[in-house]
């Protein structure tokens, strides 16, 4: 499916370390079953400061939530996912924004769905879940993604 990339210096820290230290390959793998997203089927290696996810997946928004929450966590800057099968669909190219700062989820829904769409931030949102919170919670640097309207 692809290379992502993130930035490496911002994001969930996990285990013990600083942010030039990736998590181990456990680690995240742990994170991300923590989501409870359906990524039982997903291997994570790490490569470097790459971390590498293989296997499959249920559908095409699980393999996003899986690349953001292996992504968004300090000391990874890419997510290679080339070996990650989509099992209901074929695989499209998804649609991730980085968050600037100043930036609030009304005003990413309005650059990605057009003007006087900034009420559609929910749906950004709902798509984040579970790794976003609270819409009011994002911060400069995370990666989110943006579905499509229906």
């Amino acid at each position: 499916m692809g290379i992502f990339d993130f930035v490496k210096s911002v994001g969930k820290k996990l285990g013990i370390g600083d942010e030039e230290t990736p998590p181990s390959a456990d680690e995240l793998k742990a994170e991300l079953d923590s989501y409870d997203l359906g990524t039982d089927k997903v291997e994570v290696e790490i490569k470097g400061d790459t971390a590498v996810i293989k296997g499959e997946v249920a559908d095409q928004s699980i393999f996003e939530k899986a690349v953001i929450a292996v992504g968004n966590t300090l000391g990874v800057s890419k997510v290679e996912a080339t070996d990650v099968k989509v099992a209901d669909s074929s695989p499209a190219d998804p649609v991730f924004h980085e968050v600037k700062k100043g930036d609030n989820l009304w005003k990413i829904a309005e650059a990605n769905y057009g003007k006087g769409k900034g009420n559609k931030y929910t749906v950004i949102f709902e798509a984040n879940k579970p790794m976003l919170k609270d819409p009011d919670l994002i911060y400069p640097g995370q990666i989110l993604r943006i579905p499509p309207l229906d």
